[in-house]
């Protein structure tokens, strides 16, 4: 096998109770993970793996660490966070029976079952900071590189239109109001009915 996480395990086969434990740092062939955070190509994945021999086929456990890098989902900086993760899988012996995983060539490929482990243990939605603020979403800018600003009031652009209504509602109103006390008539001082 040439995979950097196929780990030998001739001297554990058919042994029940055998136990071997092995400290690797491997390069990683291909990314794990995708979208906005991923342990990229190249990275170096740290693993402790404890191979135990069991009737029905190998137990391969342990911890794997590594950096994933990305952006944060939130104001898009670049950002690195440590991910640790623990994983076990039995390979068995047998192709037969019903597992996921099997011993080949006396061999056991460790990377599908730690690629699952670190892919599932990176966050959704990745963020440089757990306030992060965001971009301005008229900008495009950094709200923490602004400081302290001022809220806007945003308009939904569906109403932007009535707005404009606003005021010329305002001014028809004063307009008819003017023109009411302009055409009330008045009575005269003597009071005899007739207006003036």
């Amino acid at each position: 096998m040439n995979s950097p996480f196929a780990l030998r395990v001739r001297d554990l086969a058919h042994r029940p109770g055998e136990m071997r434990e092995h400290s690797l740092d491997v390069e990683v062939p291909d990314a794990m993970g995708a979208g906005v955070i991923a342990v990229r190509e190249g990275a170096t994945l740290q693993l402790d793996v404890k191979l135990e021999g069991l009737h029905e086929g190998v137990l391969v456990s342990g911890h794997a660490s590594a950096e994933a890098t990305g952006e944060c989902s939130r104001c898009l900086i670049d950002i690195s966070e440590p991910v640790e993760v623990d994983f076990a899988e039995l390979f068995a012996y047998d192709v037969s029976e019903d597992f996921d995983f099997f011993v080949h060539d006396d061999h056991v490929d460790c990377e599908p079952v730690v690629r699952d482990a670190v892919v599932l243990a990176l966050p959704f939605q990745p963020v440089c900071r757990p306030d992060c603020p965001g971009l301005d979403p008229v900008t495009g800018e950094r709200l923490a590189d602004l400081g302290e600003v001022t809220p806007r009031e945003v308009v939904d652009p569906r109403w932007a239109a009535l707005s404009g209504f606003r005021g010329a509602d305002a001014d028809s109103t004063d307009a008819d109001s003017t023109d009411a006390d302009d055409s009330t008539p008045t009575q005269s001082p003597e009071g005899d009915g007739r207006t003036a």
